[in-house]
């Protein structure tokens, strides 16, 4: 951190700087950023939250729409969608086609464009550095923020602004300008930061000027959840353990009358089982082995 730091405050000289000196600074400040935003993914992927999507055509409310959003066993992004609010379409057979043609035409587009703006987020090592390497730094203000401006990022002409923590170079804000279809966008993400946790993207305003159309997403309502542990790490269960202790090895027991004390104790095991996977505590491969041994000893 004290490296880090010294780092930062050179950036008030960066500009005389030899450049071979200037280019080991650039990527220093890439390969932390880099590291920060791993584990602030990391850290992503044990919360679960809503996000609201608003879109506006020519100052009109089109669609709302509110999803709940966390991250699957694989690390890729579930959405569930909770609510879907659309302007209604007006009467009218003709009327009405042509209102569903222009709403596809819409929901196209916004595709497109979100595969465009995708690539702003430097999603690779190899484009965060290829960004620092030609952005223009500037020092920390105030508010403790470090910027960083560049130019001809993912198109030709685009502008990309992006404000970093000093001490920590966690993302606090990117501004971008670009170019999709002709049309010029305009792109501004706020984060924040959860408590004892990662940031988060909070806000996100798109605005195409040329075509009166607004996308607002905002991000909130953070639940944490508890993390997958490894087999290695998993703390066994009281229930658990009482099963371990009685391996397999152990001398066989005469198999029991209905309704005898034995029976009811395996009985109560698979309960206690299936309420320890049913909490997401035990995988799928260790249920279905636990359940197995259990049932051998009958």
């Amino acid at each position: 951190m004290k490296r880090l730091t010294y780092l930062l405050v050179s950036v008030i000289v960066f500009s005389s700087l030899p450049p071979s000196f200037a280019q080991d600074f650039r990527e220093v400040i890439a390969m932390k950023i880099v590291q920060v935003r791993k584990e602030n993914a990391t850290l992503m992927r044990y919360y679960t939250w809503n996000s609201r999507t608003e879109l506006t055509d020519n100052g009109e409310v089109k669609d709302i729409r509110i999803e709940m959003i966390s991250y699957g066993p694989d690390g890729q992004m579930q959405r569930v969608l909770l609510n879907d609010i659309k302007s209604p379409l007006p009467r009218g057979f003709l009327r009405r086609a042509i209102a569903e043609k222009e709403r596809q035409k819409v929901e196209d587009y916004l595709t497109g464009l979100r595969g465009l703006l995708d690539q702003y987020t430097l999603p690779t090592a190899g484009k965060v550095l290829d960004f620092v390497s030609q952005a223009k730094i500037s020092p920390s203000d105030a508010s403790g923020l470090l910027y960083l401006n560049g130019n001809n990022v993912v198109v030709p002409g685009d502008t990309f602004s992006l404000w970093v923590e000093a001490t920590t170079l966690q993302t606090s804000k990117i501004e971008v300008e670009t170019f999709f279809q002709g049309d010029i966008v305009v792109v501004t993400s706020t984060s924040k930061r959860l408590p004892n946790g990662p940031t988060y993207m909070a806000y996100t305003d798109v605005t195409i000027a040329v075509k009166q159309l607004r996308l607002q997403i905002h991000n909130y309502d953070y639940s944490p959840i508890p993390p997958p542990l490894s087999i290695q790490e998993r703390q066994l269960s009281p229930s658990i353990q009482e099963m371990e202790i009685k391996s397999p090895a152990s001398p066989p027991a005469a198999k029991a009358a209905p309704g005898s004390p034995s029976l009811q104790t395996v009985e109560q095991k698979l309960r206690d089982l299936k309420a320890l996977f049913d909490q997401g505590l035990i995988t799928q491969s260790d249920y279905d082995a636990k359940k197995a041994q259990i049932l051998q000893g009958l």
